[in-house]
């Protein structure tokens, strides 16, 4: 028997996040590395205007890095 596993949250994004900008997540982990000293928004805005992202997905990215989840 199999049972399918919804993936909530901010990872529910990520087949998305990959496909849409053709990186893995683990990228875009790495780059927020480099600015983790910010705010969330600021890092949100960051991704935005530096990498082009939309909204939803930097603050999935965001929300995830900062709570420390491995991807």
């Amino acid at each position: 028997m199999t049972t399918d596993i919804k993936v909530k949250g901010p990872a529910s994004y990520f087949p998305s996040i990959e496909k849409t900008y053709g990186k893995p997540v683990a990228h875009w982990l790495a780059l927020l590395d480099t600015v983790q000293d910010r705010k969330h928004m600021e890092q949100v805005a960051f991704l935005k205007a530096e990498h082009k992202l939309g909204h939803g997905h930097a603050n999935a990215l965001v929300a995830y890095h900062k709570a420390g989840k491995p991807a």
